[in-house]
């Protein structure tokens, strides 16, 4: 008798895991499923998300005038945020572009023509001699030098044309990003209780309602306080430029969102572009003053900005957020680059506050505490 009980117990025993084991499959082929056919929508559905939770405290200020029209409010706020944003960010991308296949076709041509080097080059520690004899072979026999590094010319050909073209593909990301972002702001009071509850499911009723506070609050601060900041200084710097008339300006304006999110002051880019406008501007001493202010005030603009759009700080190293940004560039493009920023902020900061929490509670008092 006891023999069968045991043989009994096993075969239920047996049977209990042969069940879980199935059903745990099947759930891991549906969720396997399911993220093979969203994933080509991912990185949009994340800047989605990323811009309704930022712009959801402008949204309601927005329905609040307009008669608590959530969906109205949406619209508008979308129509703004095209016309203000996307569309300037079109014109630099698109300049960049035209940069590059103008340099490309001169290059091809023969009709590039590159001033000789300064004897200070030479001077530069370790590499200004061989700055300057590559510069000086430039200057007098381009089509040789083209010709000497011709395969790794055609290699960064190759990787800047796949870089252009995945910058065009993140600003049609970009567009279709906000129309999602105000779908999602529409129905924000039922998106945050949805939000809270899978929060809540996955830890407790303590930790999930924090969970979500915590992810929010990173969200807001990243990507007002640094990405925000980084990409309205980008953009007025890069709007002053073509109305100067530098050439280039697409470049100008990657180098300072770059530099912007890294937190160096984007006067270093806007410098260079005040010395070539000086040098190759035609639009007199007066409008080159007025331009050097206007240059100048947008490469600080980020010391009246900061304080505007985030009172209290970034509660996230510099360098995380800079490596989100370029990790984020180097696999999704420019789209990539504020995902990526964002994305490791909020989980550099589950992660301290998991650390902070303690095995016996929470040891900090702080809001970062789970």
């Amino acid at each position: 008798m006891e023999i069968n009980d045991t043989s009994n117990a096993e075969k239920r025993l047996v049977a209990r895991f042969l069940d879980m084991f199935i059903k745990f499959g099947l759930i891991l082929a549906l969720g396997s499923f399911c993220f093979t056919v969203i994933s080509p929508f991912m990185n949009m559905l994340l800047w989605a998300l990323i811009l309704a939770v930022t712009l959801y405290p402008l949204h309601q200020r927005f329905a609040s005038r307009m008669g608590n029209k959530q969906g109205l409010a949406a619209t508008v706020l979308v129509l703004l945020g095209v016309l203000l944003i996307v569309l300037p960010t079109i014109a630099m991308i698109t300049s960049l572009g035209d940069s590059v296949s103008a340099l490309i076709t001169r290059v091809s041509s023969d009709s590039l023509v590159i001033p000789p080097p300064s004897d200070r080059v030479m001077v530069i520690p370790v590499v200004g001699e061989k700055i300057y004899v590559v510069w000086m072979k430039a200057s007098t026999d381009l089509p040789g030098l083209v010709k000497s590094y011709g395969p790794q010319l055609g290699e960064i050909t190759r990787h800047v044309l796949t870089i252009l073209a995945s910058m065009s593909g993140g600003l049609i990301g970009f567009v279709f990003s906000f129309i999602v972002a105000g779908i999602m702001m529409a129905w924000g009071a039922a998106g945050a209780v949805s939000a809270t509850n899978i929060a809540t499911r996955i830890t407790d009723e303590r930790k999930g309602p924090a969970l979500t506070r915590l992810c929010t609050s990173t969200i807001r601060a990243v990507a007002m306080g640094v990405i925000g900041v980084a990409f309205i200084q980008a953009l007025l710097a890069g709007i002053v430029m073509a109305i100067a008339g530098i050439p280039a300006v697409g470049i100008f304006f990657v180098l300072a969102l770059i530099l912007g999110i890294a937190q160096v002051p984007v006067i270093l880019v806007t410098a260079p572009a005040i010395a070539i406008m000086w040098m190759t501007g035609d639009h007199g001493t007066a409008m080159n003053i007025v331009f050097t202010i206007l240059l100048i005030i947008a490469g600080m603009a980020d010391n009246v900005l900061k304080p505007v759009l985030l009172g209290r700080g970034v509660d996230v190293p510099m360098p995380v957020v800079l490596l989100g940004a370029l990790g984020g560039m180097a696999t999704n493009g420019i789209l990539g680059m504020f995902i990526g920023a964002t994305l490791l902020s909020i989980g550099y900061r589950i992660f301290m506050a998991w650390v902070n929490e303690g095995p016996s509670g929470p040891t900090l008092s702080g809001q970062d505490a789970l």
